[in-house]
């Protein structure tokens, strides 16, 4: 049974991708940090939730996934979020000393807002969290099939939307 050691270490590797894939999907640092504390809140009163697990990440991305639906149906800001979208300039991405590439990253950052939320939670999975699509698909509670459709429909969107940037930039 895992102790407050386990829970620590847990911590340590897997905060920050949560907390990436959290901003990425709440688009708001106060409740991304609330349900970051709250899933390991969660585990440290529950270790036995943690008992049989293989995939670590994959199980907690699944948690912070389920807790950020959780409070968006508590709130019932699915709706409110969506149409914030536009107004808020939340990047998940460092700023960098390159202008270029500082735009780059802006327009990134704002393309992935523009994705549905399904398609969007895969694509950060996919591409920063680097997981498989079987272990996207174990996290998310949908098919290997229908991880790779939407990573494959969210990145098609992005590069539609960036390419005249990069063009632009190159």
């Amino acid at each position: 049974m895992p102790g407050g050691n386990d829970i620590e270490r847990l911590y340590d590797e897997h905060a920050q991708p949560l907390f990436a894939f959290l901003l990425n999907f709440t688009r708001d640092e106060a409740d991304t940090r609330d349900l970051l504390q709250e899933i390991f809140v969660k585990l440290a009163r529950e270790p036995k939730l943690l008992a049989g697990i293989r995939e670590e990440r994959a199980f907690l991305v699944r948690l912070a996934h389920n807790a950020a639906i959780d409070l968006m149906r508590r709130r019932g800001a699915r709706d409110r979020t969506k149409e914030n979208f536009a107004a808020e300039k939340i990047s998940p991405f460092a700023q960098a000393n390159d202008p270029d590439e500082e735009i780059f990253r802006a327009e990134l950052s704002e393309a992935l807002g523009e994705l549905p939320e399904d398609q969007r939670a895969v694509v950060h999975l996919k591409l920063w969290s680097e997981l498989t699509f079987d272990a996207i698909a174990a996290a998310l509670d949908i098919s290997p099939n229908t991880a790779a459709s939407r990573y494959r429909y969210g990145l098609d969107k992005l590069r539609a939307r960036l390419r005249p940037l990069y063009e632009e930039i190159k």
